[in-house]
């Protein structure tokens, strides 16, 4: 081995604390950005291959067939900006009922003698395409399970035709429920309704503007009202990749806060293995080591334990990012997802070469140092640095350990520096650990609307076959369960919600139709804008509703898949993120004469005051039994697997920064003791006992941890204000302000105590070595 190489060896194996703070700090870095730049990778590259690969449809358009022809359509085919396009297909609404007795769901079926080619080729997964009338292929995102061979019946329209499943398939932009041959299409259309589908791919369809002027390009000689609904590719992409774009903010903001503290931490710990060995430094010099070795040898003890850190922490990121990738699989029929190699590269390049950039720039004035004056200067070069601070806390009316503990900083301002700031991004990582953990909290309440005090659960669907002498289950009545409720002493304020399947103009798919009876403001539903409903004919819809839809508070949507088309007006934005935002909350009387049958029914409830829940629930379901229900306490359960993955990431994540913030004031503590051992023994000498010498060096550090904690906790309380909303954009909800202002004062004192109990925490381990230190040892230490 060589010179150089035994000097790095030495100082890495000297320096065991050191080391180790450097490998931890960029293990957090690493696992971060691994995570992150993973993620954003992955959370769009299915959706992306599978278009690119299928040719996917840039903007799906349906028209009203009364308003245009599918002459006119085909004109749109030379429309400015257009360089491929398939259609008119006739396309329908219907509902189907399976065999047996099924719930209905309305779907949009699509009339196609083929897959396509040019635009949106339809990926068939299972079975074959349909050959002739009678049969129909089903979208695997069909809210009817799509099994060939089972048979679907139609018997709301004219002639009660049934068709038989005999494939299963994909559509990567989502176009339909189903597809038929267009022969077919006549016998699934009421006469005087139905539709056209048209497809386009454009030259520029890389934005939202984009989109919107191919949309004008193509409508630019269309009658005013022809479109009823379209879909950009661009929101079905958005929806595909939320489920892993939801964690890449909030891991970009634990990489970028490990990264910095990693650069803080190896340029402080560099810089005090310079100023702490600058006699060493004369040494090396004068037996023949250059100036450049000098510093190539500083060097090389950064990068030799943050190569072992960043290797610990590719394996980490790999392994957090396991149960994320988990559910990424699914999309698209996608299968065993991994990290890109490239990032790994990536991230291993950029942090090895931040701490080799930090630790050259930190040695640099190893190397140019005389070699005379180090040997000259020693240790004690700044000795005489603080003494006003000395001599100010001394005047003061407290302790003599605290009063020098005190003064401590002055003494090395540079280093107090670096632990402050270390401290302060601990602080920044826990204020914003505990306001994304309420702010979740706050979002999975929305979710449940677990504002009851008692609950009726809807029934559920009986979707099993009717054997022989099987007749369909008997479901409760919700006027009698009502009447129940009303007549039960101790019931308060009360509303039902039934839910309903329908389809909207402009969607493919069902969406969630809730229509209440009774006032259900107060059920626990949050309002991102305008107001809840108060009447007939109104409606509140979550933000992906309105992505999808294109429309905005105050616009109209009709509601199809019904007895008859129900149009409303949207006149509130509620956060609600089931079924992925595809719902409609509207009046009961609304959908009157348009679907009878509202079985799937709620009930809500909250008891009067002095109400004893148990008891009522438990009267209660003396009347509900024979009816079929049953009462429960409490509101409907929330939770989920991504909050608790957030959650645990976050968690683990930020122990990691505050580990790492505790072990670089350790670092810098264990330096400034070892550089004060003599002066320790002189304190002991005349008669500082450990319990005093433990105060005094941990007030050394109390100070620093207030000021960092006082500082890191509105940094942290800003960070939650950014990343928290974008995580909500990239899921495609818009969170209230109710949701982002979590934080009380109640709550912020703790937090910026946090800051000392980090300084403390640090601080113990070398407060406990000063104090067990011999006098006559220490007073021998040059």
């Amino acid at each position: 081995m060589s010179a150089l190489g035994k000097v790095v060896r030495s100082g890495v194996g000297r320096r065991r604390v050191q080391t180790l703070v450097i490998g931890l700090a960029t293990m957090m870095a690493v696992a971060a950005s691994v995570m992150g730049g993973s993620l954003l990778v992955v959370s769009g590259a299915p959706f992306d291959d599978a278009f690119a690969e299928r040719r996917g449809a840039h903007l799906s358009m349906e028209f009203d067939a009364s308003e245009v022809s599918a002459g006119q359509l085909s004109r749109s085919k030379d429309a400015e900006g257009v360089i491929s396009s398939t259609g008119p297909f006739r396309a329908a609404t219907v509902t189907p009922r399976s065999d047996g007795a099924g719930p209905e769901w309305p779907m949009t079926v699509v009339g196609r003698g083929d897959p396509g080619r040019d635009v949106d080729e339809v990926a068939l997964l299972d079975g074959r395409w349909p050959a002739r009338s009678g049969e129909i292929v089903l979208s695997a995102e069909a809210a009817v399970v799509p099994t060939l061979g089972r048979k679907l019946a139609f018997p709301d329209l004219p002639g009660d035709p049934a068709l038989t499943v005999v494939g299963v398939a994909r559509s990567v932009t989502h176009t339909a429920d189903a597809w038929v041959v267009p022969s077919q299409m006549p016998a699934l259309t009421v006469p005087g309704s139905g539709g056209h589908q048209m497809l386009y791919r454009f030259t520029d369809a890389g934005t939202a503007a984009e989109i919107t002027a191919g949309a004008e390009a193509v409508t630019r000689h269309l009658p005013p009202k022809a479109v009823v609904g379209e879909k950009s590719w661009l929101t079905v992409r958005k929806n595909a990749e939320r489920d892993t774009a939801v964690y890449v903010p909030f891991l970009l903001a634990f990489g970028a806060l490990g990264l910095v503290m990693s650069v803080l931490i190896v340029g402080n710990v560099v810089a005090s293995a310079v100023g702490t060995g600058t006699r060493r430094i004369g040494i090396l010099k004068a037996v023949g080591l250059t100036p450049p070795q000098v510093v190539r040898a500083y060097v090389g003890q950064a990068l030799i334990p943050a190569a072992v850190g960043t290797a610990l922490g590719v394996l980490a990121g790999h392994l957090l990012a396991v149960p994320v990738l988990a559910e990424t699989e699914e999309v698209y029929g996608t299968s065993s997802l991994g990290i890109a190699p490239w990032v790994d590269l990536v991230v291993i390049a950029g942090v090895l070469g931040l701490v080799a950039v930090t630790a050259w720039a930190s040695a640099w004035r190893a190397g140019r140092l005389r070699t005379v004056d180090a040997l000259a200067l020693g240790r004690n070069s700044s000795a005489g640095r603080g003494r006003w601070a000395a001599r100010l806390t001394a005047r003061l009316p407290l302790p003599q350990p605290v009063a020098l503990g005190l003064a401590r900083p002055f003494a090395r301002p540079v280093r107090t520096l670096a632990m402050g700031t270390a401290i302060l991004f601990g602080a920044i990582a826990v204020t914003f650990t505990v306001g994304m953990g309420a702010t979740l909290n706050q979002v999975m309440k929305a979710k449940a609307h677990d504002v009851a005090d008692v609950v009726v659960p809807a029934p559920l669907p009986d979707f099993g076959p009717q054997g022989p002498g099987r007749g369909p289950e008997k479901q409760p009545e919700p006027a009698a369960v009502a009447t129940a409720i009303k007549a039960a002493t101790g019931t308060g304020k009360y509303y039902s919600v039934a839910r309903v399947r329908a389809t909207a103009s402009g969607l493919t798919g069902t969406i969630d139709v809730n229509a209440f009876t009774g006032d259900a403001s107060w059920g626990g539903y949050t309002m991102v804008s305008g107001r809840w409903v108060d009447r007939p004919g109104e409606a509140v819809v979550p933000t992906p509703f309105l992505t999808a839809t294109g429309s905005r508070v105050g616009d109209t949507v009709t509601l199809n898949g019904l007895a008859e088309p129900v149009t409303v007006r949207i006149v509130g934005e509620v956060l609600d993120p089931r079924n992925d935002g595809m719902q409609v909350f509207t009046d009961a009387s609304t959908l009157a004469g348009a679907h009878p049958d509202l079985t799937e029914t709620s009930h809500h409830i909250a008891v009067t005051s002095g109400t004893d829940v148990s008891h009522y629930v438990d009267t209660l379901n003396k009347d509900l039994t024979p009816l079929g229900a049953t009462a429960r306490a409490g509101g409907p359960d929330a939770g989920g697997d991504m909050v608790a993955t957030l959650n645990s990431l976050s968690a683990i994540l930020t122990l990691m920064l505050v580990a790492v913030a505790a072990l670089g004031v350790l670092n810098g503590v264990l330096l400034d003791t070892r550089e004060r051992v003599r002066e320790l023994g002189v304190h002991k000498a005349l008669g500082m006992t450990p319990r005093q010498t433990i105060m005094m060096v941990i007030t050394s550090v109390a100070v620093t941890g207030l000021l960092a904690g006082a500082a890191g906790v509105p940094l942290g309380v800003a960070l939650h204000g950014r990343v928290l909303p974008a995580m909500g954009d990239s899921v495609g909800l818009r969170l209230p302000d109710s949701t982002i202002a979590v934080y009380h004062t109640a709550e912020l004192l703790p937090l910026v105590l946090g800051g000392l109990l980090i300084a403390t925490l640090g601080a113990l381990l070398p407060a406990g070595w000063a104090a067990r230190a011999r006098t006559a040892v220490a007073l021998r230490t040059e």
